[in-house]
C-alpha cells in the first residue's frame, strides 16, 4: 500500500505564463443522485447532470477540480430554487471566484389523467435549472421542455378531409423575482397548444385529442406568441425565452418561431 507523501507540489497553483482570463472553468455533465420537490410536498427522486464552473483570473493557472467534486458528494441535492442559490454561494465561496455557474439537467414526471377514460400515466418533461453568480447577485433560470400537438390552421382551412397535425416542443427559459414551479410553466405552456399530450389514453381519449386540436388549430406563430402573453402577464418573470419547433408531418424540416424578452430593459 502506496503511502501519501505529506506535500506534493500544487501545480494548477502555480502562477500562470499566459495572462489571460478564463470566463468559466469546471466540470461538466457529472451524473449525481437528486430529489426533486413538486406540488403538495411530494419528493421524486432522481439522477440529475451537473455543470458547474468559475472564473479564473489571468495570473491563476488552474482552478481545483475536485473542489466541484466534494461540494456535490457533501450530501443527497435537493434541486429547486433556493438550493441553487446556496450552491452557487458555495461554489463561489469555496473556489474563491467572484464568478460562479451551475447547472443541473433531469426529467420531471407527471401524473396525468387521460381527458375522457380517465386512466392515469406518467408523463416525462425535459428540465434544465441553472444559475450564475456576479458580484454577490445570483440570476437563477428556469427551463423546460413541453411536448404538445399542434395543427395547421391552413391545413385545416383549404382541406376538404381532415388537417395535419405534428408533435411540438415548446421550450420556455423563465427567471424571475420568486419562483415560478416547473408544473405550473408546463400548464401554461399545455393550455396554449392545439392539444396537450398524454403518455397513456384509450380510444375516447383519442377521439377528444384529435377533435380538440381540430378545434383549436396553431401556427407555430400563434402559439409562440401565445404562451408569450401568458408569460408578458405573469408578473413573477422578470425574462423568459419561449421557442416552438413543430415536427412537420408533410415535411422533412422543422417550423420554429422564438422570442425572448428582458421587462427590466427600459
Amino acid at each position: 500500500m502506496s503511502r501519501v507523501p505529506a506535500s506534493l507540489l500544487d501545480v494548477q497553483g502555480q502562477n500562470a505564463a499566459r495572462r489571460i482570463a478564463i470566463n468559466k472553468v469546471g466540470i461538466k455533465d457529472i451524473r449525481h443522485p437528486i430529489r426533486v420537490p413538486g406540488p403538495g410536498g411530494r419528493m421524486q427522486h432522481g439522477v440529475g447532470v451537473f455543470s458547474m464552473y468559475v472564473n479564473l483570473a489571468p495570473a491563476h493557472r488552474g482552478t481545483h477540480m475536485s473542489r466541484f467534486i466534494q461540494l456535490l458528494n457533501a450530501g443527497e441535492h435537493v434541486v429547486s430554487v433556493a438550493a441553487m442559490h446556496q450552491l452557487l454561494e458555495n461554489i463561489s465561496t469555496t473556489l474563491n471566484a467572484s464568478q460562479a455557474y451551475a447547472e443541473v439537467r433531469f426529467p420531471y414526471f407527471v401524473n396525468k389523467q387521460a381527458p375522457m377514460s380517465g386512466v392515469s400515466s406518467l408523463l416525462d418533461y425535459n428540465v434544465t435549472l441553472s444559475g450564475e453568480r456576479r458580484n454577490g447577485e445570483n440570476r437563477i433560470t428556469v427551463k423546460v421542455v413541453v411536448p404538445v400537438t399542434s395543427l395547421c390552421p391552413c391545413s385545416k382551412e383549404i382541406s376538404a378531409y381532415g388537417a395535419h397535425n405534428q408533435r411540438s416542443h415548446v421550450t420556455v427559459s423563465a427567471s424571475g423575482r420568486e419562483p415560478l414551479g416547473v408544473e405550473a410553466l408546463i400548464r401554461l405552456v399545455e393550455e396554449e397548444a392545439s392539444s396537450e399530450i398524454y403518455g397513456l389514453i384509450k380510444r375516447p381519449d383519442e377521439k377528444f385529442i384529435t377533435e380538440r386540436a381540430y378545434d383549436n388549430p396553431k401556427f407555430v406563430e400563434d402559439m409562440v406568441r401565445d404562451v408569450a402573453a401568458r408569460l408578458d402577464a405573469e408578473a413573477r418573470i422578470l425574462r423568459y425565452t419561449v421557442a416552438v419547433e413543430n415536427f412537420e408531418s408533410i415535411h422533412n424540416h422543422s417550423a420554429y418561431a422564438l422570442i425572448e424578452r428582458d421587462k427590466t430593459a427600459p
